[in-house]
Order: structure tokens, then sequence, then C-alpha cells
């Protein structure tokens, strides 16, 4: 069989890639190796993750509001399976959307490892090792990543586990050790201190989301501390675990060199995420690859070899399932011949938290150091009417403007509904609104979004009007 392009990887870059690609007239095929489509995002990531969060977040307010919201419930209790069972539904209807949506556009779906024998050749070899080749114009890699594993963390997926292990777990931790202080850390580990886990946070940096701007890490490391009783330890290298019966201790060096024990009965190891490429056969292509062993691309996402492009976690920049799919779309439609662009540093970043944290464009710590002369404005959640009324008020939005354009350079949140109110940011900023104009613009009341608003209004002479 013979492509203009063959999309290998269905994840969101992938499978979006190749809806893209169908719809601008191009014959396309697209291989995964797992049974179902969707890539880690849909099957072992944000999908499930968020079913869970949404899940726990439900009995967490249960136990803690709903008394004084005059909903009075006995004997709540925590049913993990039928948890992890409507999660697996979920997964398997947006599974089932996929498949639809390759059907609708005609692209041909193959099951099985993909690999190249050359670059315009792809073998394709089954679970059961059956194998067949189809020829392609053109060829885009979407294989994703996987979690990274270190010598001295042995993951047994059983005590010492992964983010993939964690979300099928058969029972509530008593203690869980979480490793990492980033986004997939802080997700998981809500998950279970929501459902009553004791949960201690082992951090190397200084703070929790140390790349997002500061003041958001601040904030929800004193709110997950209050709200959920999370512990943090910063600053500590680990230097071993080991599984001891049905328990595990983590070992590590303290900022004073001192060697510290955490004893609990799950460790999940989230310290990032690596780029996939085993199996790919990149060097029969001649495909090259780059720092930390990501495929190196140009400006349009192409490889060292013509008509091989490579998009998402496979390459440069953050690991986020939209920054996959914007370049999956920029991919095929350049190779439509059109000329689609990206602003990387106005691709959001989002913690699922409770609170939700977001932040898009330049942080306050960038702007210092690249002696950017700015502004700030900030609006509390506390003083939100909506806020007030949904008992959600932790957090606050930010708005970092130009001195003297007032152009909105970077906005930071941490609050209710965050993940969604980032968007009116991303939005502003893509067509370089000031912080005057969004002051000017009507926001319903009560909303969230008044926050906006507000951070804008005080970004513009301090002219918030409920603070």
């Amino acid at each position: 069989m013979k492509y203009d392009v063959t999309v290998i990887g269905s994840g969101p870059g992938g499978y979006v890639a190749a809806i893209r690609c169908a719809q601008l007239g191009l014959k396309t095929a697209i291989i995964e190796k797992y049974s179902v489509l969707g890539g880690t995002c849909l099957n072992v990531g944000c999908i499930p993750s968020k079913a869970l969060l949404d899940s726990s977040e439900h009995f967490h307010n249960a136990a803690h509001t709903f008394k004084t919201h005059g909903i009075e419930i006995e004997n709540l209790r925590v049913n993990l399976e039928q948890m992890i069972a409507r999660k697996s539904d979920v997964i398997k209807s947006n599974n089932d959307g996929i498949a639809y949506l390759m059907k609708k556009n005609k692209v041909d779906v193959y099951n099985g490892l993909g690999s190249f024998v050359n670059k315009n050749t792809i073998k394709i070899t089954g679970q059961d090792g059956a194998e067949q080749q189809i020829e392609t114009d053109k060829a885009i890699i979407a294989t994703g990543s996987k979690p990274i594993n270190l010598p001295f963390l042995p993951v047994d997926k059983n005590r010492i586990i992964t983010s993939t292990e964690a979300l099928t777990l058969k029972e509530v931790p008593k203690h869980l050790i979480v490793i990492g202080g980033g986004v997939i850390g802080l997700e998981l580990g809500s998950v279970y201190a929501r459902l009553g886990a004791k949960v201690s946070v082992v951090e190397y940096t200084d703070a929790i989301i140390p790349t997002m701007d500061r003041s958001l890490g601040k904030e929800l490391q004193r709110v997950l501390k209050k709200t959920l009783g999370f512990e943090f330890f910063f600053g500590h290298k680990v230097t071993g675990a080991e599984v001891q019966g049905e328990g595990v201790r983590v070992t590590a060096e303290s900022p004073k060199g001192q060697t510290v024990t955490f004893e609990g009965d799950y460790c999940l190891v989230s310290v990032g995420r690596k780029p996939y490429t085993e199996g790919l056969g990149l060097e029969n292509a001649g495909v090259q690859l780059g720092e930390r062993g990501m495929i190196a691309v140009d400006d349009h996402l192409q490889t060292n070899v013509p008509g091989i492009y490579a998009i998402g976690d496979v390459i440069r920049g953050a690991m986020l399932a939209h920054k996959a799919e914007e370049e999956g779309v920029l991919v095929a439609e350049i190779m439509a011949g059109q000329k689609p662009h990206i602003n990387y540093n106005l691709i959001p970043g989002v913690v699922y938290t409770w609170p939700e944290v977001a932040g898009v464009g330049f942080t306050e710590e960038q702007l210092k150091q690249q002696g950017t002369a700015y502004k700030v404005g900030s609006f509390p959640f506390k003083a939100s009417g909506r806020a007030k009324a949904s008992m959600d008020t932790d957090g606050f939005v930010k708005v970092l403007a130009d001195a003297q354009t007032d152009e909105i350079l970077g906005v930071h949140m941490i609050g209710p509904r965050i993940a969604d109110l980032i968007a009116e940011a991303v939005v502003a900023m893509e067509f370089r609104a000031s912080a005057e104009d969004i002051a000017r613009m009507s926001h319903a009341h009560p909303t969230y979004t008044e926050a906006m608003k507000e951070a804008c209004l005080a970004a513009t002479e301090n002219r918030a009007i409920h603070i």
C-alpha cells in the first residue's frame, strides 16, 4: 500500500496530525503499537488522571464541605474499585471516539510497532510477530514519551510505581511517598490524599512546579499542606528505594548532607519523562537524534531527512498534549503548502490539582532575568463573589504587563476552574492585548473570570474595584 503520509503514534499529536492531513486531501495512514488508539495521554495519562482527580474531588468535598452546604451524608466511604472502573469507561469512550474519527476521515489504521526500513518504507510488526510493509512519501513521528527510570530507583510496578501503575491501585495507600514535585506527582498525590492517604513529596529543587512562576508554587504548596496535609521535603537528593515486605523505604540526602529515610507503603517515582524512540529504526532512515535522546528538528519540525517530521514529546519543548496537537496541525499544513505558525511562548501549562494552576507567557522570574520593565496586577479569589459562593477562595490571578506599552506579557493563575480560565489569557496575548483592553471588557457577574478583569485593572494604574 502507498500513502502520501504515514503517522507513527496515535496520541494527541499523532491522531490530530492524521485527521488534518486527511482533511487536506492527503492519503493517510496511522500506526499504533497498542491495540487501542490515543497514546499515553488518553490511556495512561491526561484523561485517566483527570477522571480520578474529579472522582476524588467529589469524595473530598462530600467529606469536608457538604455539611456546610447543608448536605448531610452518613457512612461515607471510598469504593476504589468503582472509581477505577469509571476511569476505564472514560478511557474506552475516548478510544472509541478516536477510532470513529479515523474512520470518518478515511485514515487507515495499522496496529503494531512501526519502524523504518528506509525513509519511504515502514515495517509494521504486530503483537503476534506478523510483519507487513507500507510505502509512504512522507512520515510524521509522534511516538511520545515514557516515564524516566533511574538506576537507583528500581520500579517493581507493585510498591515502587510510576504514574501508569498509580492509575490502577487496588487500595488507597496509607502513606504515599512521591519522588518529584512536578505536575504528575502532585496530581496523583492529590488523588490519594483526598481519599485519605498521607502524602510526602521529596523534591530535589527548592520548590514544587519549579518551571512555572514561583508565586504559583508557593501558593499551591500552602494550599496542599493546609487542605490535604501534604508534607514537602525540598533540597533532598533521593539515593535509593527498596521494597520491604508490604512497604517501601526511601533514602535521601538532606540539604545538610545527612542521610534521611522515608517509610511508606507505596512510592511514586515521578521525576520526568523521556522521548520514546526505541525500535523505530531511525538509523535505517538516517534520522538524527538531538540532545537528551530527542529527535532533532528544524523550525518546520522536519528532521535532517527531507519528508520525515517529528512532533510532540519526542522533540524539544514542553511535553504537553496540546503542544503536540498544535504541532500535528502545523506539519500537516506545511505539507499542504500552507504557512501556519506556533507561538511556543503562548502554549499554556496547567496543573489539575485543586485549586487548579496555569500559566502562559513569561514568568516574573524570566522578565527580571531579561531586564524587561514590567508591572504587576494581582487579584485574590478571596475577594471574588463567585469564589465565596462555591467556597473556593484560595489562589489568585496575576497579570504581568509591559511597563511602557501595557501589553500583557504573562498571566499566572491558581484557583477554581483555572484550566479553563487560562484560555482568556491566551486569546488576549495572541492578539497582543494590553491589560487595559481586558479591563475594559465586560465579564459576567458573578464568575471566576472576573478575577482576570480585576487583575488587569490592578495592572492598569492600580484600578482594581473589589480589593
